[in-house]
């Protein structure tokens, strides 16, 4: 993608009033843009938008890189442009290859988008994941078995959509609680293996979930 063929970008900031000069920018050099204001609901903004790069906001987490790690794993493969204030340049190669430095112009960041998105290329995420016969359109939100419409809840459907983001890697239930649920949410571990089951049933044989005994879940990319 390009800034001509535009795309989705999720700018997580923060400062509200940057937030929206930094989307004003974005929208006028023809990319769609969502905002999240609360750094630690980053993950969980990537999951509900599945966006084609994240603008993420580090100078006020507790522990930058690990925020940093957790939204990239989430986001993969759409590139994240790390937002910091002046580091040390071994804290900033930490934070990967793309990374704005504040302060700094809103076309800095317009610039910092598209060469993360070039860089991209081809492979950037299309929108639509895929299982063996399970298909998962990340925007239009329906998923498919081979031919078969299957009917998600809202909770559903993003678990399934993180389990797919992330296909061959196991997650706790803790894990998907967070991811699925968002931080801090009131439901239990239990809430996840109710969700699974569901999930499983109504995806029937073609369901790729699969029991790590003792650790979680694992959705095997066929």
């Amino acid at each position: 993608m390009n800034t001509e063929s535009g795309g989705l970008v999720l700018v997580v900031e923060h400062d509200p009033a940057v937030a929206e000069l930094q989307r004003r920018y974005l929208a006028r050099e023809g990319f769609e843009v969502e905002t999240e204001t609360d750094p630690s609901r980053a993950a969980a903004a990537v999951i509900r938008f599945r966006p084609d790069v994240v603008v993420l906001d580090l100078s006020t987490a507790p522990l930058p890189a690990d925020l940093f790690r957790r939204v990239t794993d989430t986001a993969r493969p759409a590139p994240v442009v790390a937002v910091t204030d002046p580091v040390d340049p071994g804290v900033a190669r930490s934070l990967g290859e793309h990374h704005v430095t504040r302060p700094f112009g809103p076309r800095v960041l317009v610039g910092a988008v598209a060469d993360a998105l070039r860089r991209a290329g081809p492979g950037a995420p299309p929108g639509v994941l895929r299982a063996g016969p399970v298909s998962l359109d990340a925007r239009g939100r329906t998923v498919t078995v081979a031919d078969r419409s299957v009917a998600l809840t809202v909770t559903e459907f993003d678990l399934l959509e993180f389990l797919m983001g992330n296909a061959g890697r196991v997650f706790t239930r803790e894990q998907l609680l967070e991811a699925a649920w968002g931080p801090g949410a009131g439901a239990g571990s239990r809430t996840v293996d109710v969700h699974i089951a569901q999930l499983r049933a109504k995806l029937g044989e073609g369901s790729p979930i699969r029991t790590v005994r003792g650790v979680g879940y694992v959705l095997d990319s066929i």
